[in-house]
């Protein structure tokens, strides 16, 4: 395949506030990884943006662990938000640190409980695609492809590293590199090029937002 066959045929069946709203949606999740990494507090506002407009786009392509994940993040940025303006002297910037083994505990059960639940999500989806009903529905995960599969798995990275980044701890980074790569030939699969290029940059930043929080907290020691 060629490029135009992989980022560009898909969109030739998309209505135009479709792509409208990707390219926006795409925008302002740039910027909010742009401001988490300079942690800055904007990197909420200008999240629940890019969110809330995935909720949208997303539950259209059938991604409903991505769906739930950004509902998550819309929600969690208030939460983040909140956390954020009483950790900052100045309102804006934050101190960073390092998790601790009762985190790291708690970022397992919230993966497990993640996967349980969008597991779950995806046995009924037949039931959400019949407009909620079960008029000649047969439930269960024979219709999963392996996108949908690798959409549950990356649903619950995403949510501990949400909620790792909320408590302003470096080890998210880690879990949004991975999850970004893995989304990148994910969204190529279901049509959504702008995203997948999305994925990509995000993968490029959330390595830079490693080292830069991993030299913040190392500066803040020394002082």
């Amino acid at each position: 395949m060629n490029f135009h066959d992989l980022f560009l045929k898909p969109y030739d069946s998309y209505e135009t506030y479709q792509i409208f709203l990707e390219a926006i949606a795409t925008i302002f999740g740039l910027l909010s990884v742009y401001f988490s990494i300079r942690k800055n507090i904007w990197v909420y506002p200008t999240g629940i943006i890019s969110t809330v407009l995935y909720v949208y786009i997303l539950f259209k392509f059938g991604l409903l662990g991505d769906m739930m994940i950004n509902f998550y993040y819309s929600v969690m940025s208030i939460y983040g938000w909140i956390l954020w303006s009483k950790s900052s002297e100045d309102h804006i910037h934050v101190e960073v640190s390092w998790a601790t083994k009762k985190e790291w505990f708690l970022s397992g059960i919230l993966f497990f409980l993640s996967l349980i639940l969008v597991t779950i999500v995806y046995y009924y989806k037949p039931f959400i695609d019949n407009h909620f009903s079960m008029i000649n529905v047969q439930l269960g995960l024979y219709h999963l492809d392996w996108a949908n599969w690798l959409d549950i798995f990356t649903t619950a990275i995403f949510l501990v590293g949400m909620w790792l980044m909320a408590k302003r701890k470096v080890e998210n980074w880690i879990f949004w590199i991975i999850g970004d790569l893995i989304c990148i030939p994910m969204m190529i699969y279901k049509g959504l090029g702008i995203t997948s290029l999305q994925y990509l940059a995000f993968t490029a930043m959330a390595i830079i937002g490693y080292f830069e929080w991993k030299k913040d907290h190392q500066t803040n020691q020394i002082n």
